[in-house]
């Protein structure tokens, strides 16, 4: 099986920034894409990044020159660096990595989610 750990949300004040993180583990051939997703209070979860195995990233209109992903294949983990944090930001946001599996199956896993909340 595959599971993915996530960690780094917290409490921040608005303008500041946290860095979080998310690491695969398991039967793991490969990993495809790789992004976060949020759900505020009330909303429909939505896509904040994603990131393709050749680097290729698309951003939510409302995080773009804020907020950074990046990824490291070696450790099967995804980075997500958020800058100039507004309250609106505050969500769990969730870790998704699209595995391949050693027996060549392959889906999307998800993360428990963390939680990020910004202070006015």
């Amino acid at each position: 099986q595959v599971q993915l750990v996530e960690s780094g949300g917290g409490l921040v004040q608005a303008g500041g920034s946290l860095r979080l993180s998310c690491a695969a583990s398991g039967s793991i051939f490969r990993v495809e894409a790789m992004g976060w997703y949020r759900q505020g209070p009330g909303k429909q979860r939505e896509l904040v990044a994603s990131v393709t195995r050749g680097g290729t990233t698309v951003y939510a209109d409302s995080v773009k020159g804020r907020f950074t992903i990046s990824r490291d294949n070696a450790k099967n983990t995804v980075h997500l660096q958020m800058n100039s944090l507004k309250p609106e930001d505050t969500a769990v946001y969730y870790c998704k990595q699209e595995v391949v599996r050693r027996d060549y199956f392959a889906r999307d896993y998800w993360g428990k989610g963390t939680l990020v909340t910004v202070s006015s």
